[in-house]
């Protein structure tokens, strides 16, 4: 069984992070480990109708966001890597820094130097100067930023669709396949 962890932090957009949670529950060979800062606990309140106890139901193993003597925290615990979905820049900035005072940073750090991948939905816009300088600093790193940039070829009627295809791509890059990436076919091929 291969492991998966997914962070949500507090940056608009938890619906990624709880849509990857419930599309790995499709996918029986993945096991989840979750960690929620304690923001993203308030944006979950204001965006979802749901509560944090049942999206932490999700995932097959919750860690506590301070606990960095977690499994998570030591590089013989072995997973194909983190997503955090969405990612904030406060999040960015600790990944970019190797500052691990949290276990969402501290498991990024990590994955980064085991060389996991590192995916990052990072949910800022507009950018500054600052916010580039961290995100090449992460990138420099072995991380990947994935802004939740929506692609259109695949005709979305829905936020779900929008949702499902950002979430989906992003599991590509884990060589992941849910079944919920709607593919290119070409020019004309729809």
């Amino acid at each position: 069984m291969q492991r998966l962890i997914i962070a949500i932090t507090g940056a608009s957009g938890a619906v990624y992070g709880v849509r990857a949670l419930e599309a790995l529950r499709e996918v029986p060979e993945i096991e989840t480990h979750l960690i929620l800062s304690p923001s993203a606990a308030l944006t979950i309140s204001e965006e979802l109708e749901m509560t944090t106890d049942a999206v932490k139901a999700m995932a097959d193993v919750v860690h506590p966001y301070k606990d960095i003597g977690a499994s998570l925290s030591s590089g013989s615990f072995r997973t194909a890597g983190l997503l955090v979905a969405p990612c904030s820049i406060k999040t960015l900035s600790g990944i970019a820094n190797s500052y691990n005072d949290n276990l969402i940073v501290r498991t990024a750090d990590v994955c980064l130097k085991e060389r996991r991948r590192v995916v990052l939905l990072l949910r800022e816009t507009p950018l500054h100067r600052g916010h580039l300088d961290l995100a090449m600093r992460a990138t420099g790193n072995g991380a990947i930023i994935m802004p939740p940039v929506p692609a259109f070829y695949h005709r979305p009627t829905s936020i779900d669709d929008i949702v499902n295809q950002t979430i989906g791509r992003a599991f590509d890059l884990f060589d992941i396949d849910a079944g919920i990436v709607s593919r290119w076919g070409g020019m004309g091929k729809g």
